[in-house]
């Protein structure tokens, strides 16, 4: 039937105008990103550590520090990482942001016998078969990633919705001028 293939209504569609995108930090994450310019929410994620509500099967940021990044590049952790990264792929917008440098990685500043190479090499091989990796040198400037990130992407969608309407809307008005 017509009336099954009906979108649902967009009721609320002109208050997006005055929303700004709210950023979902999951629960488990212990030392969260000093976020400043959107609002926040606690709450539980399946999937990354950063996203939008409202949006959170689309858009997902995985945070690590140069420390929880090379601990996860052995055993255990590299496994569960793996398979993390893995889910991340699905998303229309996924990154794993470290924060800290390359350059700290390149000097070995952690505390861990694997070497540097050996961390910058998972890291190229994540970044190919799952998502782009992007550093931060500071939790500041990843928390800017993380709102700048997340306002584009919401924006995107929001200007995906309008230009559904904008062609409805022509089709509409095509087809009342060919009815008469």
């Amino acid at each position: 039937q017509v009336s099954d293939l009906l979108l649902p209504a967009l009721r609320a569609l002109g208050k997006l105008a005055d929303v700004r995108p709210c950023i979902v930090i999951d629960t488990r994450e212990q030392d969260p990103l000093p976020i400043r310019r959107l609002p926040f929410v606690r709450g539980t994620l399946q999937s990354g550590d950063y996203s939008v509500a409202g949006l959170e099967d689309l858009f997902a940021v995985e945070r690590k520090s140069i420390p929880d990044l090379v601990s996860c590049c052995i055993g255990e952790n590299r496994e569960r990482l793996e398979r993390e990264l893995h889910r991340l792929r699905g998303f229309r917008f996924a990154r794993l942001l470290v924060v800290g440098t390359r350059g700290e990685i390149e000097r070995g500043e952690y505390r861990s016998r694997i070497t540097p190479a050996a961390v910058l090499h998972s890291l190229a091989a994540w970044e190919v078969r799952y998502l782009p990796v992007v550093f931060a040198p500071n939790p500041d400037a990843a928390a800017e990633l993380v709102e700048s990130w997340a306002y584009w992407f919401a924006r995107e969608q929001v200007q995906g919705t309008n230009d559904l309407l904008r062609a409805n809307r022509t089709v509409d008005a095509e087809i009342v001028q060919v009815a008469e």
